[in-house]
């Protein structure tokens, strides 16, 4: 399973994802829950642009993450 090399903001909860197998994938996270539990932070636009790529996915500075099988299925293909 490919994992994140790269990821920049693209708007609202919308992230860009680059993976090590050259494929890249629009991640919407409004889809995954923001606003309750680890991701309720999230929530707020100016913390959710604190993610990082942690070696193999994309995590926030309180322990948040999405598995980076998660991202690269449910994305959206950037053409």
């Amino acid at each position: 399973m490919p994992v994140v090399i790269d990821a920049h903001y693209v708007s609202g909860y919308k992230i860009h994802v680059t993976f090590n197998n050259g494929e890249e994938r629009i991640a919407d996270f409004t889809k995954w829950g923001l606003g309750r539990g680890v991701y309720k932070p999230l929530k707020d636009k100016k913390y959710f642009k604190t993610f990082f790529v942690d070696g193999w996915t994309i995590s926030w500075p309180n322990g948040a993450d999405i598995a980076p099988e998660t991202l690269y299925e449910e994305g959206e293909t950037v053409e």
